[in-house]
């Protein structure tokens, strides 16, 4: 798997996870859920990814993106 796919797995996968914590834990999760799409949009027009970056750290090998 490479580098893109992973951030992207890893985005979809946070983003079900804030869902259903806003679902069954709190509403107030509807936060997280609003970080992690804000965090998605500054990604895509500033190049800038957390995640990418710690993937990267951890090994994982590069994709056309990241």
């Amino acid at each position: 798997m490479t580098l893109d796919r992973s951030v992207l797995a890893f985005a979809g996968i946070m983003t079900l996870l804030s869902v259903a914590l806003t679902l069954w834990v709190s509403p107030l999760f509807i936060w997280f859920t609003a970080f992690i799409g804000v965090n998605m949009l500054q990604s895509a027009f500033t190049g800038f990814c957390p995640a990418a970056m710690i993937f990267k750290k951890l090994g994982i090998k590069p994709g056309c993106a990241f």
